[in-house]
């Protein structure tokens, strides 16, 4: 499993350990991930999904995870993402063209 966050796309960044003597070494800044379970009010479902904390806040502050869905360029999201979102506008599609 690849430490990305599925709804952003953040991952491993790279930096240097700097010690006292200022000897620099190689090292990685790893994503903050976290397995959650994700409610989808359009689609009555509910995800799991692996995605960072600042992901999960963001969601939040938006309000949901259809909303997010929505405006989230498709290069960003993974897989199961983006399916969940094609998901997500055929019945949105359906539910305008049904009203």
């Amino acid at each position: 499993m690849s430490r990305r966050c599925e709804l952003t796309g953040v991952g491993p960044m790279v930096g240097n350990n700097v010690s006292h003597s200022n000897v620099k070494t190689k090292r990685r800044f790893l994503p903050a991930l976290k397995a959650i379970t994700l409610q989808s009010e359009v689609l009555g479902q509910s995800f799991r999904l692996r995605i960072t904390n600042a992901a999960l806040r963001t969601l939040d502050f938006r309000g949901g995870l259809d909303v997010f869905l929505v405006k989230a360029p498709d290069a960003d999201l993974s897989l199961r993402a983006v399916r969940i979102k094609r998901q997500l506008k055929a019945k949105i599609a359906a539910q305008a063209a049904a009203a």
